[in-house]
């Protein structure tokens, strides 16, 4: 069964809007490399309709170099509950918000790779809420951001078991977590 993995940028005071202007600088080798390998174990890219419509102005445009190629390549699967224009960046498919546990249980169940979600937001609820989820990798990056939107919502009550810790010479830290079975 394929996992997916949410993974998502934060400041140390847990925000996450733009992080294109405040991790950037924190980018290095060894996190480039994480990254790297952790989008190489996966085939398929999860995402929200407002994160996919961001991803789809500049994704397509990039390429040339094994990651982007990779990313580009993969299938992009974006949820959303209104009409996307998936024509900029292919293959993409539109899962209908209402089907979203039934066709992801599907996607999930299918041979492949993990799938990665980036972002994290409703989507990420609730794919935890259906059991859905496996991992949360934060990036926590030593940046104080003051306010923005914040990495979980109100609703977003769950447990979680560290599972590992990964530390960059930037001082970024990733985080991994995943959510704990209800008993």
């Amino acid at each position: 069964m394929r996992k997916i993995i949410a993974s998502t940028y934060a400041t140390l005071d847990g925000f996450i809007d733009n992080p294109h202007e405040w991790s950037l600088q924190y980018s290095n080798e060894q996190a480039q490399h994480y990254a790297y390998t952790l989008t190489l174990g996966a085939d398929a890219l999860l995402l929200g309709r407002v994160t996919y419509e961001g991803m789809a102005q500049a994704w397509p445009t990039m390429g040339g170099n094994p990651y982007a190629d990779h990313v580009n390549a993969m299938t992009k699967y974006v949820v959303a509950s209104e009409s996307v224009d998936t024509t900029k960046w292919n293959p993409t498919v539109v899962v209908p918000g209402a089907d979203l546990v039934t066709q992801i249980t599907k996607l999930k169940d299918q041979d492949g790779g993990n799938i990665l979600v980036w972002g994290n937001g409703r989507l990420t609820d609730a794919l935890a809420e259906a059991g859905l989820l496996d991992e949360y990798r934060i990036w926590i990056c030593p940046v104080i951001k003051g306010d923005g939107q914040r990495l979980f919502r109100p609703d977003s009550v769950t447990t979680l078991n560290l599972t590992d810790s990964t530390t960059f010479d930037t001082g970024t830290v990733v985080l991994t977590y995943s959510p704990v079975a209800e008993r």
